[in-house]
């Protein structure tokens, strides 16, 4: 390869490497510092995020982690708590993060109420068991969404993206 071709593919290999951390939410690597697991041991992911093709479809808007009834479940983020209360009988906790993200956990006995700010680990619930569709005797089921209706998988907040450069 000339230096010239080198230089040429600098640009291309600069562009793949920004593609591939533009697709995953927030800021990419920075996201595995400023977010943490919601429970401690590191749970096993026991259901992925399977969104719905369509909006108005059934999906799994999240991803449920193995857990134990009466488990503590820590905040993934610094944030503000936007809600703590029942949603169709499930006992719910979300929180709101910067960049417009929020995280949502449940069935969560709340320990915060909304307003509360949280930081990254700090306890906002235990799990409540009986979450449908749990392979275990208790699941914590892990959402996040940016904006009203955008749901993401929320593993990538937690995970480093894994960055591979393609040949040109």
């Amino acid at each position: 390869m000339s230096p010239a071709t080198h230089l040429r593919s600098i640009p291309v290999v600069a562009i793949t490497v920004l593609i591939v951390l533009a697709a995953v939410p927030g800021t990419g690597s920075a996201d595995a510092e400023r977010f943490g697991w919601p429970l401690d041991p590191r749970p096993t992911v026991t259901r992925q995020f399977a969104p719905p093709e369509h909006d108005w479809l059934p999906g799994h808007r999240g991803v449920d982690l193995e857990a134990r009834t009466g488990q503590t479940v820590a905040a993934a983020g610094d944030g503000i708590v936007a809600f703590a209360g029942t949603v169709a009988g499930k006992p719910v906790v979300s929180v709101d993060h910067p960049g417009g993200l929020r995280t949502t956990y449940e069935p969560v006995a709340a320990t915060v109420a909304a307003g509360r700010r949280v930081t990254k680990g700090d306890p906002i619930g235990t799990v409540v068991g009986g979450h449908e569709g749990c392979p275990s005797a208790a699941c914590l089921h892990w959402g996040l969404r940016r904006s009203r209706d955008d749901y993401l998988d929320p593993l990538p907040l937690v995970r480093r993206p894994v960055i591979r450069l393609l040949p040109v």
